[in-house]
């Protein structure tokens, strides 16, 4: 099967698809059916995205497995620890991963966006620790909120607080990747 590119629209439903469906199952059901049908529909997602891409990206990967675990577990113990916990591991491994790759000179970020974004090497490094940190930050927020309010409050935060904030900090970041983008380079043509 060719590799094949998602359009935004695709790539938007496949990501927050699942999120929707876990607050509108939790918010009539509850957290443990909320959880069933999260795991459910990040299976699809995952499936959907190899069927219209022919390859199975890294991060949705990684996200569905912890979905999987840490659901699992919430559904098997029947205690909504986990699925919240989830959200804390997930981002301070991302965030971890960013900054120790940093430290080996491995732009993790780059290997992600590197296709779409081109950038020198510098201007990577500082986009990688902006988001090494901000993972960072909302694995600790996620600890904080979860640990102080309702499960229902915390869906609400996981949902629309989450997503709100990292569509706010990707945004906040467009004018520096504006800044250093860079044309890519076009290929050489061959000699015959």
């Amino acid at each position: 099967m060719s590799e094949r590119k998602l359009t935004q629209g695709q790539k938007l439903l496949l990501d927050f698809a699942p999120l929707f469906i876990f607050f509108i199952t939790n918010w009539q059901a509850g957290i443990f059916w909320g959880t069933g049908l999260f795991m459910v529909a990040t299976a699809i997602a995952l499936i959907a995205g190899y069927l219209l891409t022919g390859t199975i990206a890294r991060m949705p990967l990684i996200t569905a497995l912890f979905v999987a675990i840490f659901g699992g577990l919430t559904i098997w113990l029947h205690n909504d620890l986990f699925i919240k916990i989830k959200v804390t591991l997930i981002n301070a491994l991302f965030g971890t991963a960013l900054l120790a790759g940093l430290r080996y000179d491995h732009i993790f970020l780059k290997a992600i966006m590197g296709e779409m974004v081109h950038m020198p090497r510098e201007a990577w490094r500082r986009l990688t620790i902006r988001w090494g940190v901000f993972f960072l930050a909302v694995a600790a927020l996620n600890e904080a909120v979860w640990r102080n309010v309702s499960t229902d409050m915390w869906v609400n935060f996981k949902v629309f607080g989450l997503m709100g904030l990292t569509l706010v900090f990707a945004f906040a970041n467009a004018p520096f990747m504006a800044k250093y983008m860079e044309e890519p380079e076009a290929e050489k043509p061959s000699a015959d």
